[in-house]
C-alpha cells in the first residue's frame, strides 16, 4: 500500500470525496454506503475512518438495531430491510445495549420519524442518563405529539441543529444542556389545544438559547422576542401560525426590542397580520435583507399599518426582498397609496405584493416615481385583482427606463388604451425576460404584440404560470384568451408557427 494512504488527512479527503460524489442527486445513497463499507473491511488502517463516514448520516435508527445479534436476522430476513415489527420483541439486554451503542458515537446526523418510535420500547433497559448519541450534530425529530416524550434519548451535548414537529416538557432540556445549539426549528404538522398549552414552554425555552443563528417556530411572547433581539448570532427568524393559535396572548405593555443587529431574514406565515405588525413596530432591523409574510386575511387597514411599520424601521439601507401575499381577498375600504411606503428601500431587488388594492391609485406618475426609487430592482410583481389598472403602455415604458436590471415584471396595465407608437420610439429594454400582464383586458391583440415585439426584444411571450382550470383562483378566462391571441401574434412576428389555443375544445 502506498505510503500516502497512511496519512490520515489524505484518507479523510478520499473518503469525503467518495461520500459526497456517490451521494449526489444522480446516485442512490446506497452506492456511497456500499463503497464505504468495502473500504472499511479492506484493512485495519482504513477501518475506523471509513466506519465514521459510513455511520455519520442516518435516516432511520434501524441499521443500528441491526448490529444487535438477536435482531439482525429479523431485520435482514429479506430484501425489504425495514419492513419488520418489534412489537413482541423483548427490550435489549445490557449486553445487547452495548451492541446497539457500538456505532452510535459515530452518528453525526440523524432523522427520526414516528415509524422509528415504534421500536423505542427496545431501549427500556438503557439508563435514562445515557447519552446515546454523544457526537450528534444534527437531529430531525419529526414524530407525532405522543412520541415527543422520547426526545431526550436522541439529544447530545454536541447538538447544533434540531428540527422538531412537537413540543414536550423535555424540550426545555435542550436549552439548559446544549448551549451551543445554533438552529432550532419547531414546525407542528397540525395544531391542537395541547400545543397551545405548550407555547409558554416554547417561549421560556427560547429565552435560554444563547447561540441561535436560525429560528423557525410558532409565535413567541414578548419576553422571548426581547431575548432573541439581543442575540448577535441570530440571522433568520421564521414564525408559522395557524387558526388554532389565533388567541395566543401577545401583550402590548412592552418596550421596543433591542436592535436585532445582525438579523437578515424575517418570515411570517400567519392567519392575520396583527402579530407581525406588532413585532415590526417594536424592532429596528438595521441589517434586514429579506422580509416575507404570507397571511390568510389582510384587510386594507392592516396592510397599510404593516407597510408603514416596515418603512419606519431601520432596514431601508439593506432590505433587498419584500414579499407580502394574502390568500384571502377580504376587502374593506381601500388604502391610500400603499406602494409609496416602499420608496425608501432603495436597495430593493425583489418586490412582490399580492393582496387587494396593493396598486390602488397606481398611475403613470406614481409608477415612474416607484421605479426611480428602485434602480437595482430585478423582479417586480404587483398582483391586484380589485383595482382597475390605469397605467398605460407609455407610462410603463417610461418607468422601465429607470430600471435597467429588471428581469421579471408581473402587473396589470390599461392594455386597451394604445398611447404609444413603437416605430417612433427609440427605447428598447434589453434585460426584461419574463412578462405577465394577463390580469387585464386587451382590445387589439396585434397592436399590443407589435409594441412588445419592438420595445422588449427578449420577450417572446406574455407568460402566466396560473392554471386557468384551477377553480381555487379567481382567473378571468376571457383575459387569458385575449393574451393568448397576443402570444400568437408574437409567434408570427418572431417567425414561429402560431401556437394552438389551450382553450380549444377537443
Amino acid at each position: 500500500m502506498h505510503q500516502a494512504l497512511f496519512v490520515c488527512e489524505i484518507l479523510l479527503n478520499i473518503f469525503s470525496h467518495v461520500d459526497q460524489s456517490l451521494s449526489s442527486p444522480y446516485c442512490p445513497k446506497s452506492l456511497a454506503r456500499k463503497s464505504l463499507a468495502a473500504h472499511a473491511i479492506t484493512c485495519k488502517h482504513f477501518h475506523e475512518l471509513a466506519m465514521d463516514f459510513l455511520w455519520a448520516d442516518l435516516d432511520v435508527i434501524v441499521p443500528l438495531l441491526g448490529c444487535v445479534t438477536r435482531l439482525n436476522p429479523i431485520i435482514y430476513q429479506n430484501s425489504k430491510i425495514y419492513i419488520w415489527s418489534s412489537q413482541d420483541i423483548e427490550p435489549l439486554s445490557e449486553h445487547e445495549a452495548r451492541q446497539f451503542l457500538r456505532h452510535t458515537a459515530r452518528v453525526r446526523s440523524l432523522h427520526v420519524e414516528s415509524s422509528s418510535c415504534k421500536h423505542i420500547h427496545l431501549f427500556a433497559n438503557i439508563p435514562i442518563e445515557t447519552c446515546v448519541f454523544p457526537s450528534l450534530f444534527s437531529l430531525s425529530f419529526i414524530v407525532a405529539h405522543p412520541h415527543a416524550k422520547y426526545l431526550r434519548l436522541f439529544l447530545s451535548p454536541t447538538l447544533r441543529r434540531c428540527d422538531l414537529s412537537a413540543i414536550h416538557p423535555d424540550f426545555k432540556y435542550i436549552a439548559t444542556r446544549f448551549a451551543a445549539l445554533e438552529r432550532l426549528s419547531i414546525k407542528p404538522s397540525f395544531f391542537n389545544d395541547s400545543m397551545v398549552d405548550d407555547l409558554p414552554l416554547l417561549s421560556n425555552t427560547i429565552c435560554l438559547c444563547k447561540q441561535l443563528t436560525t429560528l423557525h417556530c410558532p409565535p413567541l411572547d414578548w419576553a422571548a422576542w426581547r431575548h432573541i433581539s439581543n442575540l448577535p448570532t441570530l440571522l433568520t427568524v421564521e414564525i408559522s401560525d395557524s387558526r388554532r393559535a389565533l388567541h395566543w396572548p401577545l401583550g402590548r405593555d412592552t418596550h421596543n426590542f433591542a436592535t436585532f443587529r445582525n438579523l437578515t431574514g424575517l418570515f411570517f406565515y400567519v392567519d392575520t397580520a396583527t402579530y407581525t405588525i406588532a413585532v415590526v413596530q417594536h424592532s429596528e432591523l438595521p441589517s434586514l435583507q429579506e422580509f416575507v409574510i404570507g397571511v390568510r386575511d389582510l384587510p386594507c387597514a392592516e396592510a397599510e399599518q404593516l407597510c408603514r411599520a416596515l418603512s419606519q424601521c431601520k432596514a431601508n439601507q439593506n432590505l433587498k426582498r419584500i414579499k407580502i401575499i394574502s390568500s384571502c381577498q377580504t376587502v374593506r375600504e381601500p388604502p391610500s397609496r400603499v406602494i409609496t411606503q416602499f420608496f425608501c428601500f432603495t436597495q430593493l431587488r425583489t418586490l412582490e405584493l399580492d393582496f387587494p388594492h396593493c396598486c390602488f391609485n397606481l398611475d403613470n406618475n406614481l409608477l415612474l416615481e416607484a421605479m426611480a426609487s428602485w434602480p437595482h430592482i430585478s423582479s417586480l410583481i404587483l398582483v391586484d385583482k380589485k383595482t382597475v389598472p390605469t397605467v398605460t403602455f407609455r407610462g410603463l415604458f417610461t418607468a422601465l427606463l429607470q430600471c435597467p436590471y429588471l428581469l421579471r415584471l408581473d402587473m396589470s396595465i390599461d392594455a386597451v388604451r394604445i398611447d404609444i407608437d413603437p416605430t417612433a420610439e427609440p427605447f428598447r429594454h434589453a434585460t426584461l425576460e419574463s412578462l405577465n400582464l394577463t390580469w387585464c383586458h386587451v382590445a387589439d391583440a396585434e397592436a399590443v404584440a407589435r409594441i412588445l415585439f419592438s420595445m422588449l426584444p427578449r420577450i417572446n411571450e406574455v407568460a402566466d404560470s396560473r392554471d386557468p382550470f384551477d377553480t381555487g383562483d379567481d382567473i378571468d378566462i376571457d383575459f387569458l384568451k385575449q393574451w393568448e391571441e397576443v402570444n400568437r401574434h408574437l409567434d408570427i412576428l418572431n417567425g414561429r408557427e402560431p401556437r394552438s389555443s389551450r382553450f380549444d375544445s377537443d
